[in-house]
């Protein structure tokens, strides 16, 4: 995990259906969140593995923020459940290997959640700043 207060680095698992039109809105709006996030897109979150949350904060990473479906996923009718055991999951690995299970959020966010991304963002990164001290 980064030492660095100021650029604490956050990575999204975001699906490019629901949730990338939303965070992409933030940008094209210049809604201000920490400017040290990166996104990665997928189709469905309840696709994200927990061995691929670890590897983040293998890799340097502080928090890892699953930007989910919610019930308006096209591909599963049980998406947010599914995406819940994965983050429950992924928790359980964390704590094995003495990683803060709190490094990792999962929130619903739509095609149209650009002001609620931007505050999940600067929510989360004063949580991890938390942790850090």
């Amino acid at each position: 995990m980064s030492n660095d207060k100021k650029s604490l680095k956050i990575l999204v698992f975001s699906t490019d259906k629901i949730s990338d039109p939303g965070i992409d809105q933030a940008g094209l709006r210049k809604i201000h969140y920490t400017p040290s996030v990166y996104v990665i897109s997928m189709p469905c979150s309840s696709g994200v593995k927990p061995r691929w949350i670890l590897h983040a904060f293998e890799k340097g990473f502080d928090g890892v923020f699953i930007a989910a479906d919610g019930h308006e996923c096209s591909y599963s009718a049980s998406c947010a459940e599914h995406t819940n055991n994965i983050v429950l999951e992924a928790q359980k690995l964390m704590t094995e290997k003495n990683i803060n299970p709190k490094r990792i959020r999962m929130a619903a966010l739509c095609s149209v959640c650009a002001e609620p991304f931007a505050s999940h963002m600067e929510n989360f990164s004063k949580i991890l700043a938390g942790l850090e001290e």
